[in-house]
């Protein structure tokens, strides 16, 4: 494995920048990428004849062509200038997207140039391998035995969701073909089918061992759903908190389970699942005999950035295993602040002591003492991660690695196998492997729910990596510079006067106190109480400050925004409506808050006083927005 990068890591040097302070250097870089490939192809068999000669590249078509190809470029690069977003800017603060990091541009051109597919080793040698890397590298992050563990890259989370799902539903079904199979039902002989509905994963894993032993797993394996299909309600329910994404309905959908057997799990004031429902909803479903295929726990909700109690659902399995004997797959849905594991991590991988953790913040200077993250129930939640079956994680999100770079861990790299179209391998004992060494019998192609795959974003995320460790030292300094900035937003959100324009008075409303670096913020007329109102007023805003209002690149501060309703989150969203001032019958009425939200991932703004700066623009471009927008009242009226 190639040796990480640890000390003295700054901040600066890891990106492009938001003037393009870095030019010379990734200039260079980039030559250097596409240099050493045109060098590999003309070395190749230098014997060999060129087969375009002088002569033909002088050829009037030839030229043509070239001019031609020069000319579609420069229309794509004006089409890109004068409609991109420029993520890149600490005036963008929406959604959770920012600039990236030079390194894995860098090596996804380097290994785009290669154009290897990580469908099969033999068409990506190279990049299979850095693959596989990169995705041991995030079990390590998460807490798993890398001996153990499986990981890879997909194109986002919502692929992450389906294959956490998919192993979760062929692993369900599992019992119940062993129990049908002939040479393997004495495994299973004195269970009944309600108790093999509710197995734990790792008994499942450990009766696949045996059927491996026996040669019988492939067998076996056809009469489980993934031979056999879907007997409608044979999995029981997947719970999954209100703030899920979207993409757990489409999994349900999409793998045969069915949309009516989700269960939401309602949140609480904080936008996270709430504990004590939980806990009801699920005793309540075992009671009544509903087998349970899966818990959906999210670590940072796109909307809010709430993490739920992770801890909490692991402590729940394991009281229901105890209790009932029943057990169920827990699946985290972290691609939004899987990457802020790396901020719990010393620089030898482990899991520090809270106080240890604050202690080392201070020590390098990354989260202030006027700052306290994370919260001990925060801290918790990361700490449990390390014991559920699966985690979602997007590199394209808190990684900085360009799109399209979602991943998957699964803590036992068995369950491969239920879901994989090659022949199943024995792994040998783990406790005799060395701990870095890679598992070549993987065909990745075989093993994931995608086909061809680009390599080189395989390459971009391994080389990320070997640059920022992802551990506190690493990843944990560029990711604090995010939520240091967040919460100085937030305090300057909630001391500020309100704004004038004109006769009228706007005051800044924001949701305090968040679990990552999502700032969710309004804008509310003073005096004025009727809540259909602040929703339009802040939908406007949102127009002002987006795509939506002309060409990105002229605008002076650009956002993104959600709308909270009663139909996915009940009446929390009352909690925040009562702080603006708004009474219980506007809530009833409406039963809707439109919300500006950001995701504050810049890492410009970590200096107090560049901070305070920016902030002083920012509410005069507030101020003119509003304006705006009194003056488009203001000619209605007339009109």
């Amino acid at each position: 494995m190639t040796k990480q990068f640890t000390s003295h890591l700054n901040i600066d040097a890891l990106f492009l920048g938001p003037k393009s302070e870095n030019t010379v250097f990734f200039r260079e870089m980039m030559e250097y990428a596409v240099s050493e490939h045109m060098h590999w192809r003309s070395d190749f068999h230098p014997e060999d004849p060129a087969l375009v000669t002088s002569v033909d590249r002088y050829a009037p078509d030839y030229r043509e062509t070239l001019y031609r190809t020069e000319g579609i470029l420069n229309q794509l690069s004006a089409k890109l200038k004068n409609t991109s977003i420029p993520w890149f800017s600490p005036r963008y603060m929406g959604h959770m997207n920012a600039d990236t990091l030079m390194v894995s541009n860098l090596a996804y051109v380097m290994a785009m140039m290669y154009n290897p597919n990580n469908c099969a080793h033999e068409s990506s040698p190279t990049t299979t391998e850095l693959e596989i890397e990169a995705g041991l590298d995030l079990c390590r992050m998460f807490g798993y035995d890398p001996r153990r563990a499986w990981g890879h890259i997909t194109s986002g989370g919502t692929v992450a969701n389906y294959e956490g799902l998919w192993v979760a539903r062929n692993l369900k079904t599992m019992p119940i073909a062993i129990a049908q199979y002939p040479q393997s039902s004495d495994l299973v002989a004195n269970k009944s089918e309600q108790q093999l509905l509710n197995m734990s994963p790792s008994d499942i894993l450990d009766l696949t061992d045996e059927l491996k032993k026996r040669g019988i797993f492939e067998e076996v394996r056809e009469l489980s759903c993934r031979g056999a299909g879907i007997k409608q309600g044979m999995f029981g329910k997947v719970l999954v908190p209100q703030s899920k994404h979207y993409s757990w309905m489409k999994a349900m959908d999409v793998l045969g389970i069915g949309q009516q057997h989700i269960v939401p799990l309602p949140v609480d004031a904080n936008y996270r699942t709430d504990v004590e429902k939980m806990r009801e909803i699920t005793f309540c479903l075992i009671e009544q005999g509903e087998p349970i295929l899966a818990m959906v726990t999210v670590v940072g909700t796109t909307e809010v950035g709430a993490i739920d109690r992770v801890d909490e659902v692991i402590a729940l399995r394991k009281e229901c295993e105890e209790r009932y004997g029943v057990s169920f797959y827990v699946h985290i849905d972290a691609a939004y602040a899987g990457y802020a594991s790396a901020m719990f991590l010393n620089e030898q991988g482990e899991f520090m002591e809270y106080d240890e953790l604050i202690r080392r913040y201070r020590e390098l200077a990354i989260i202030p003492e006027d700052i306290i993250w994370p919260k001990p129930e925060i801290y918790q939640s990361f700490r449990a991660m390390c014991q559920a079956d699966s985690i979602t994680v997007d590199p394209h999100k808190v990684g900085f690695i360009q799109y399209a770079a979602g991943a998957v861990c699964m803590k036992d790299k068995r369950i491969v196998d239920l879901i994989s179209y090659r022949a199943a391998y024995v792994f040998e004992d783990v406790d005799t492997q060395p701990e870095q060494a890679i598992d070549r019998h993987v065909v990745l192609g075989a093993s994931i729910m995608e086909g061809s795959k680009a390599g080189a974003i395989a390459a971009a995320i391994w080389a990320a990596h070997r640059l920022v460790p992802l551990n506190i030292s690493g990843y944990g300094k560029v990711i604090a510079a995010g939520i240091v900035t967040a919460n100085w937003m937030i305090k300057k959100l909630l001391t500020t006067e309100p704004l004038v324009v004109g006769k009228r008075r706007f005051a800044i409303h924001t949701m305090p106190n968040p679990d990552f670096h999502m700032v969710n913020f309004t804008f509310k007329e003073q005096g004025n109480n009727d809540l259909s109102h602040h929703n339009r007023l802040n939908k406007r805003m949102y127009e002002l400050c987006s795509y939506t209002s002309g060409r990105s690149y002229t605008n002076d501060f650009l956002t993104s925004s959600t709308s909270l309703g009663y139909g996915e989150y009940g009446d929390t969203p009352w909690h925040y409506v009562e702080s603006c001032g708004f009474d219980q019958e506007e809530w009833q009425k409406v039963h809707s808050l439109y919300v500006l939200r950001a995701a504050v991932m810049t890492h410009c703004l970590r200096s107090a006083d560049d901070f305070d700066e920016y902030w002083e623009r920012l509410q005069k471009i507030f101020i003119h927005k509003l304006t705006q927008i009194v003056d488009e009242e203001e000619k209605k009226k007339v009109a």
